[in-house]
């Protein structure tokens, strides 16, 4: 998956404002921090330096108040971003509908075909298409790999478009293979599942394969999603590869508001 990394923030970070925050509550409240003198800065400084070797655990506690904070931020805007786009993100005829299509958890799943996480992850949709008959599937192609990627991906489309009944077949032997994906290997497995591959090379430079590419971009771009694999479970968004029982959990929260229902 694309790095995403994780908000940590550092001691040179924090302190400053730990010292503004001290620094308000010993001066009189009408103060500010550009009213105080050289002299009572020095002072506020000493007395918050001396307080974090004494109490250095209250950093620690700090940090992790503010990842707390961050992280419930990160999550409510996820949850407006699926509200706002609920229909093209669960509904949209452009995506690729498996397992139980009235199911009363929809799982979302954003992917590239040079993804070596993607290729690791697509064993763990399976198994919960295979464990969980109440789950609906979609699939949404998001090639941020490489140009390969994206041939692979309008390749995909044009089979959706002609045999969507041989999508999960195509997805399978493509995503599971050796090598580098591209348009090559893509029509070769096309035309190993039987296409029309004259309307599969027609289908897959057709405005209908750039308009789903787009549209699957928007919806990431609109999640925040930076990498392959991403999913969205209910009201969940979650980045890169977490495993079949980190997925489980999430939709068992989607399903009953806890890890395991």
């Amino acid at each position: 998956m694309t790095k995403r990394t994780s908000f940590m923030p550092s001691l040179r970070t924090l302190l400053p404002a730990a010292l503004l925050a001290l620094s308000l509550s010993g001066v009189p409240q009408v103060a500010t921090a550009q009213s105080i003198s050289d002299s009572q800065r020095g002072e506020i400084e000493t007395i918050v330096r001396n307080y974090l070797i004494a109490h250095p655990e209250v950093l620690e506690e700090a940090m992790a108040e503010l990842q707390k904070r961050q992280t419930a931020a990160e999550a409510a805007k996820h949850e407006a971003s699926i509200a706002k786009n609920a229909d093209t993100i669960f509904n949209s005829p452009r995506g690729v509908v498996l397992g139980n299509k009235d199911g009363d958890v929809t799982f979302v799943e954003f992917f590239d075909y040079n993804c070596g996480y993607c290729k690791r992850a697509m064993g763990d949709m399976m198994e919960l298409m295979k464990s969980d008959p109440k789950l609906k599937v979609v699939l949404k192609e998001f090639p941020v790999l490489s140009q390969g990627s994206v041939e692979a991906a309008q390749v995909a489309v044009a089979v959706r478009m002609q045999a969507p009944q041989k999508y999960l077949d195509f997805h399978q032997k493509l995503l599971g293979g050796r090598g580098q994906a591209d348009k090559a290997h893509a029509l070769a497995v096309a035309k190993e599942l039987g296409l029309d591959m004259a309307r599969v090379e027609k289908d897959m430079s057709s405005p209908e394969a750039k308009a789903t590419i787009e549209e699957n971009f928007k919806l990431a771009e609109e999640m925040g999603m930076n990498g392959t694999p991403s999913y969205v479970i209910g009201k969940q968004v979650v980045i890169g590869a977490v495993g079949v029982e980190g997925l489980r959990e999430k939709i068992s929260t989607a399903r009953c508001g806890k890890a395991t229902c």
